[in-house]
Formats: structure tokens, C-alpha cells, sequence
């Protein structure tokens, strides 16, 4: 998977380098708009070499420039350059009980979502065969009124990340299954695959929570367990395969359960869902709607279930600021209706648990892209070609 890296002013006279039509769209893309005087300040290169970029990227048909509004201003005003959204992403995010099939525009924005409920545990099989089918009926519209990039997969599980290969995804009882290949042959269309939650931290630091940061973890709570990314310097930590970000399976108790891992005393062991949502007395629902219903069960025990659970992810998170050091950490899920349910006290403890520095830095907050975070995230991965070489991607198609 490529990392994201955030734009660093270029050097003059670099104009005739190819990462500078790059730099310029992955601007744009993350803000939605820039003017020309923006693009000039963020990128160090000169007017008129952002001028020439510009019209190439809208000869291309990938940004287009609009008068400015807002703020009235002395002088001529810069135009503004939008992102085209009719430039798009196919999103595919297979869970435990749905495949939810997405289109999100360049800039950002999840423009159609349909989640596909099932009945049980889709194999890879039936969750490429359920995708396909969605995009197959969305085919005139996607060929009358947008151009593709490709397809981006988000899994519960570990990828590897240069060929699409799920190793193993646990709680979809996946193994060695070649999804990137499978993807591509059933619906036409480039596809790539990634774990769900380190494109989560992406999309967070670009879009979300943790907007303008360069080092962050996010960590993801949900039925297929818990999950995270790791952001360093603006760019995703992946490991050796992909494989990096699986907080889920740190340790966290001595005389905890047996993990389907193998191990014992793994976080989302201790810390799971379903115990809260049975106490709270729902099926299911955002986060803010299970930590309301923490906070407002009667009797003392779905407090105390909170607190213990907050122990344990108390313990988990203080290893991590302790080896990263990041600037913020990002909760999704239910671990962000555990962050609701008692305000305050895991950045307490946090803070008087962990070593001071690091434990006095970091911020804890909720994610903030809510049910479109997953999409956002795996149309990124097929943006990534796109937005290395624009102009080349742009010839090539």
C-alpha cells in the first residue's frame, strides 16, 4: 500500500520535476478546494509554475477553477481549483454481517453507499460475488457519468499489502485468499486491498479527527474485534508484509482469556462489544447511542463493566504512547462509546499512568468521519496511483 505524505515546500526552480503535478492534486484532493495563491504558499514554487500545473491537471480533467467566494479581497482575487468528483473510486468494506459497496469523488466525498446485509459470515467468494453484483448495477451510471480510477478493499484482517493476498482474516474465518485478484477479474475494474483499520488512520489524519498531525494511532472497536493504524511522520507504519497496527493482540492480562490468536490476555479479549451492547440493551447503533445507554442503564453493572473495560484499554494505550509517542490517538467504535460513557477518566489515567512526557502530549478523541470512514479510506488506496502521477495516470487512460 502506498503511504500518504504530506506536502513539503519544493525547492524553485523545481518545476519540471513530475512530483510537482502530484503535490498539487493531492492538495486539492484533501481540501476539496485551494486557491491558486494557496496552492503557491503550501507548494513554495511560483505563480506562474502553479498556474501551468493547474492547466495541465484541468486539461486532464482532474481539478476545474471556479471564481473565488468568501471573503471579499484587495486586488484580483485567486481563482479557486476544485477537485473534479466525476473523477471516482469504487470502496468495498466486507464485515461479518454486511458488504458495503461505495463511489467517492476526488476531493473526498462519499457520493452513493449501499450496504448489502447478510445473513451470515460471507466467504470471500460470496463477498466479491455480492460487490459485483451492486457494481454491476451501477455500471451505466458509472460509465454515463464518472471516470474510474479502481477499486479499493478494506478487511478485517492481515493483507499483504503488494499483491492483495488475506493471509487471515479471523472473524470472517478467511485464509490465504487472493482478493485483489478476485476483485479485479469479477467486476473489471484495478483492485486493491488493505486492513480496514490502518486505512481508517489514513483517512483520519486526512479527513477526520486528526487533520493536519503527523503522528497518530487510531484504534477501531467493533464485532470482528479491535484494530488500528499507525501514522509516523505523515506516513502509515506498515511493516515488513502489512501486517502492522494489530493492537488488538496486545497484552493486557495475566489471567485473561484464551485468544482465537492463541495467546492469552489480548486486548480485544478483555475489551469487546458485546458485553455492552447486552447491558446497554441494543442490537447495535453508533457509538454515541451505546455510550448514552452505558451512562443511563440501571444498576451499577454496566458502569462497572465500563471501568473494567476501560482498565484494560487503559493499559493497552499506555504502551502505546509510551513506544510511539504520537500526537493524538483516535477511538472508533464501540472504545469511542467507552471514551463517551465516563468522559475524562481514560485520559486521566492515561496521563497519570504512562511516562510523563508522552503521556502529557497526547490527546485522546472519537472519530469523525462516522459511517463513511471505511469508505473514504479504501477509495484512498485507489486514488493512490492517481495522485502519485496524475498527468501519467490521466495518458495512460
Amino acid at each position: 500500500m502506498t503511504a500518504i505524505d504530506l506536502p513539503h515546500p519544493a525547492p524553485p526552480g523545481d518545476a519540471s520535476r513530475s512530483a510537482n503535478p502530484s503535490r498539487i492534486l493531492t492538495l486539492v484532493h484533501h481540501h476539496g478546494k485551494l486557491s491558486r495563491a494557496q496552492l503557491t504558499r503550501l507548494t513554495g514554487l511560483n505563480r506562474s509554475t502553479v498556474s501551468v500545473l493547474v492547466g495541465q491537471l484541468a486539461a486532464a480533467g482532474l481539478v476545474y477553477e471556479a471564481a473565488a467566494s468568501g471573503e471579499s479581497q484587495v486586488g484580483r482575487p485567486s481563482p479557486d481549483v476544485h477537485a473534479n468528483p466525476a473523477v471516482a473510486a469504487l470502496a468495498v468494506n466486507t464485515e461479518i454481517d454486511a458488504v458495503t459497496i461505495g463511489l467517492v469523488g476526488l476531493g473526498g466525498q462519499v457520493l452513493k453507499k449501499i450496504r448489502y446485509a447478510t445473513e451470515r459470515i460471507p466467504t470471500a467468494s460470496e463477498a466479491v460475488n455480492i460487490a459485483a453484483a451492486v457494481i454491476a448495477g451501477m455500471r451505466s451510471e458509472l460509465e454515463a457519468r464518472y471516470k474510474i480510477v479502481g477499486l479499493g478493499v478494506a478487511v478485517p484482517g492481515l493483507v499483504t499489502t503488494v499483491d492483495g493476498m488475506v493471509r487471515l482474516a479471523p472473524h470472517l474465518g478467511w485464509e490465504d485468499e487472493p482478493l485483489a485478484r478476485m476483485f479485479t477479474q469479477a467486476t473489471g475494474y484495478p483492485a486493491t486491498v488493505a486492513n480496514d483499520a490502518s486505512l481508517a488512520a489514513e483517512a483520519e489524519m486526512v479527513f477526520g479527527a486528526a487533520t493536519g498531525l503527523r503522528n497518530l494511532i487510531y484504534l477501531n472497536g467493533g464485532a470482528s474485534g479491535i484494530g488500528g493504524g499507525i501514522i509516523t511522520e505523515g506516513r502509515l507504519l506498515t511493516g515488513v508484509s502489512g501486517y502492522a497496527g494489530e493492537f488488538g493482540h496486545t497484552f493486557v492480562a495475566a489471567n485473561g482469556r484464551r485468544c482465537h490468536c492463541g495467546a492469552l490476555g489480548c486486548l480485544e479479549t478483555e475489551v469487546s462489544q458485546a458485553p455492552l451492547l447486552e447491558m446497554a440493551g441494543l442490537d447495535g447503533g453508533e457509538p454515541g447511542e451505546l455510550a448514552g445507554a452505558l451512562r443511563t442503564a440501571p444498576g451499577m453493572e454496566a458502569m462497572a463493566e465500563v471501568r473494567r473495560q476501560l482498565g484494560h484499554l487503559g493499559t493497552a494505550l499506555r504502551n502505546i504512547v509510551n513506544i510511539f509517542n504520537p500526537e493524538a490517538i483516535v477511538l472508533n467504535g464501540f472504545l469511542a462509546a467507552l471514551l463517551a460513557a465516563a468522559p475524562g477518566e481514560l485520559q486521566d489515567n492515561l496521563r497519570a499512568e504512562s511516562m510523563r512526557g508522552p503521556g502529557a502530549e497526547v490527546r485522546l478523541s472519537p472519530a469523525v468521519l462516522g459511517s463513511d470512514l471505511m469508505m473514504v479510506g479504501a477509495a484512498e488506496l485507489a486514488f493512490s496511483g492517481l495522485l502519485a502521477d496524475p498527468l501519467g495516470h490521466a495518458e495512460g487512460n
